[in-house]
């Protein structure tokens, strides 16, 4: 009965790392793929090849304009902790046995051990710059998904999509991957 039941699960295993292998698990896991990246290009039943569909994540629509917000920053106080180290000593048990049996005997003796206890006080208060907003780059942009009716919405976007949008014509078509809304 034990042999039985070793010899399923021992099938079970290996059957799982095969799917798990081939990539037949389904279960939904992306990492390491990109999502711009062409998943399903196959043959059709024509012997076309079919196009991937658009990221989801992608808006397309006509540049209206461009705008890059600087970092706003303040100078703000908090406490300064120091580190403050007093020195102290504890016993220590030492426990030593030898021999078996009813001959059997223990030696327990102590020592002290020094030690350093430190934690952090405060100690007045010190300045540092904080952060209000951060850098964001943005891009507007003229009937959003074919829309005519979409019109001067703001996405926020990278530094590298937006340097693309600087240069690019007046109400030339865009396909940005927004990192937020509004600007």
């Amino acid at each position: 009965m034990f042999g039985r039941r070793l010899l399923v699960a021992g099938a079970t295993v290996v059957l799982i790392a095969g799917l798990g292998a081939c990539g037949g698990g389904g279960g939904g896991d992306t990492r390491g793929v990109d999502p711009g990246a062409v998943t399903d290009v196959g043959q059709g039943s024509a012997g076309t090849v079919q196009e991937p569909s658009p990221s989801p994540d992608t808006v397309s629509g006509l540049k209206d304009s461009v705008r890059h917000l600087a970092a706003k920053t303040t100078r703000a106080t908090r406490p300064h902790l120091v580190k403050k180290c007093t020195s102290a000593t504890r016993q220590v048990r030492h426990t030593q046995r030898t021999g078996t049996g009813t001959h059997r005997t223990t030696r327990t003796w102590y020592t002290t051990e020094r030690y350093q206890s430190c934690k952090k006080v405060r100690a007045g208060t010190e300045t540092y710059t904080r952060t209000v907003r951060p850098q964001r780059w943005c891009v507007r942009l003229d009937d959003v998904a074919g829309d005519t009716a979409r019109d001067d919405v703001w996405y926020q976007v990278s530094q590298a999509t937006y340097a693309e949008a600087r240069g690019a014509d007046e109400h030339a078509r865009m396909e940005i991957t927004p990192s937020g809304t509004g600007c």
